[in-house]
């Protein structure tokens, strides 16, 4: 099921999970803040998803769930980071889409993305915004595609980074449509919208849940998004797929563990986030 970008939207949906204080009363844990790592800047689609979820476990638990941005080559900074700390149930890894393609990206990284983290919930599944500059003249995609053509060398897209979902969203629109693209890779989707309403790089696949503010404050213009029918909470712009310009996708935020001891163990309880064990997704692992 695709949920709403919203902030309503994400806090029904954490509010509808298994949330349990008797796992709670059945641990100690968290006695102490609990470091809540993300792989991305300020901002964007991941870390717009760990504030509002984990300021409402911060509420429930009775611990600061501390948000701790740390970018950088993909997001395997961060990503190595987590797998080598404790596995305590003291440090989460927020992380998107990205975690499960980094592997196919990158050689030799110090960790191993299938062994060395513990799946604990998946958060949210927020469609992409194929959004613009306001003053570009393009209202849907086939302006998108027309206006593509008619520019000498192609237009610049944004992305979050080389190897993100937006990046691979641009790769394939390219691909689809046969317009020439070029690819101007950010340090992550917040930095990536800063310039797009300036007006630096004029399109932009953004996560829904950080630009739906902007697009309903005129900060940027929705031309399509990669979900299925009408998004309820932003019913303006069309599926891509009318446009035959790309399959649905959708960006997904999860919450992992560097856990592997607590695997098939009664311990795994202490590194759900207060969640039932069987709350979490079935085969998540990438």
């Amino acid at each position: 099921m695709m949920m709403r970008s919203t902030r309503r939207a994400l806090l029904t949906g954490l509010a509808a999970m298994p949330l349990v204080r008797r796992a709670r009363a059945q641990t100690d844990w968290p006695t102490r803040p609990v470091r809540v790592m993300v792989p991305y800047p300020p901002a964007g689609g991941a870390d717009t998803t760990a504030r509002i979820v984990y300021a409402r476990l911060s509420e429930d638990l009775g611990q600061q769930f501390a948000i701790e941005n740390r970018g950088g080559a993909g997001g395997t900074i961060c990503e190595e980071a987590v797998a080598k700390a404790a596995p305590d149930g003291y440090t989460i890894l927020h992380d998107a889409t990205a975690f499960s393609v980094n592997g196919s990206l990158y050689t030799n990284l110090p960790f191993d993305y299938r062994k060395d983290f513990e799946p604990v919930f998946l958060v949210a599944l927020v469609p992409n915004i194929l959004v613009i500059t306001p003053s570009v003249p393009a209202n849907t995609v086939a302006d998108v595609i027309a206006l593509a053509k008619a520019t000498p060398g192609g237009i610049d897209m944004a992305s979050s980074g080389n190897g993100t979902l937006q990046h691979l969203l641009l790769e394939l629109f390219r691909k689809r449509t046969g317009i020439a693209i070029n690819h101007v890779p950010y340090r992550g989707g917040g930095l990536a919208l800063t310039d797009v309403m300036a007006g630096q790089v004029k399109f932009f696949f953004a996560n829904g849940s950080s630009a739906f503010g902007l697009i309903k404050g005129g900060k940027v213009k929705a031309v399509a998004h990669t979900g299925k029918g009408r998004l309820a909470s932003l019913p303006e712009p069309d599926p891509m797929r009318c446009a035959s310009a790309s399959p649905k996708t959708c960006r997904f935020s999860r919450s992992l563990s560097p856990a592997p001891k607590f695997r098939r163990s009664r311990d795994r309880k202490k590194v759900l986030v207060g969640f039932e064990p069987h709350s979490a997704p079935r085969n998540f692992l990438i």
